[in-house]
């Protein structure tokens, strides 16, 4: 008899290229992967990967493998999804998937509070920039910002929460040097993935030295402080922090609007639909703060 733990090391390997890949996503290490890989292999009477220099790929085995199991992946999700839907409880596990900033800038504080109201939930904040996917349950509650309505998946259910703006920011203490006349070069300070939107270009102030790179959000906000230069920010986050300030003549610029997203069985859960409402009563009271209309939050 096929066991569902092996064939979910299987799809780790096949969709990840890598027994790297696979440890890495399961949270287990190589030799457990490599283990439950051989296991399946005798069960089968097949080998499912060759192994090559640039990573794992499938056999003409592995590839009928890879159809049916996800069929059986598919199954799976359906019949926790549907179990957990029936769940009327205010106990038990709760995950949500956030992006960092929003989580460490912005609604920690309210996800703490309603960990005390509700003290036997279990919370699990995933801040990450990768997207979970809600479907495979890997989380049961979203909050994305989504740049284009029509990009939504049709088998989520998505609340609309307030739209999310940017502009260019600057310490404090680099703009008065600014305004001094003081020759020190001004940065762009820059996530290496990102570069700097033709959006942000057009202020009065202008980028004379070298970009400055980092890798995170939180390393370019603590860079921007250190009055290196100029870098673009969402107004939740430079509008709030006192050592911070608009680069004269900055615009405004939406980056997106915040939905809260659950998958169709899930959102019918009573503990998903209490952070789903906690979560939108809270962020329609940021609205102004993430619209860059306020300074201070309320």
């Amino acid at each position: 008899m096929i066991d569902w733990d092996d064939v979910r090391f299987f799809l780790a390997i096949a969709r990840g290229g890598s027994v790297r890949a696979a440890a890495g996503r399961l949270a287990v290490n190589h030799s457990t992967v490599l283990r439950r890989i051989a296991q399946l292999e005798r069960r089968l009477g097949a080998h499912l990967f060759e192994k090559l220099p640039a990573g794992y790929r499938l056999t003409e085995a592995g590839e009928e493998v890879l159809e049916l199991a996800e069929q059986m992946e598919a199954s799976s999700h359906q019949l926790e999804t549907r179990v957990f839907g029936r769940d009327q409880s205010v106990r038990g596990l709760l995950r949500v998937t956030l992006a960092p900033t929003l989580a460490t800038h912005l609604l920690m504080p309210d996800l703490a509070e309603f960990a005390r109201l509700h003290p036997d939930i279990e919370l699990d904040i995933l801040s990450s920039g990768e997207l979970a996917n809600l479907t495979n349950r890997e989380a049961d509650l979203a909050i994305r910002v989504v740049y284009d309505r029509k990009t939504l998946p049709l088998n989520l259910h998505g609340l609309k929460g307030p739209e999310l703006f940017g502009s260019v920011y600057m310490a404090r203490t680099r703009l008065a040097a600014w305004r001094a006349g003081v020759p020190d070069p001004v940065r762009w300070i820059v996530i290496s993935s990102d570069g700097i939107q033709d959006w942000a270009r057009g202020g009065e102030v202008r980028a004379t030295g070298a970009p400055f790179k980092v890798t995170d959000g939180e390393a370019q906000i603590m860079a921007v402080r250190q009055g290196l230069g100029i870098t673009t920010l969402p107004c939740f986050v430079g509008d709030a922090d006192p050592l911070l300030v608009r680069a004269p003549g900055a615009d405004l610029h939406l980056y997106g609007t915040l939905w809260l997203l659950t998958q169709g069985e899930t959102r019918k859960t009573k503990r998903v639909r209490l952070l789903t409402d906690f979560v939108s009563s809270r962020l329609a009271t940021y609205a102004p703060l993430l619209a860059g209309l306020s300074r201070t939050r309320d």
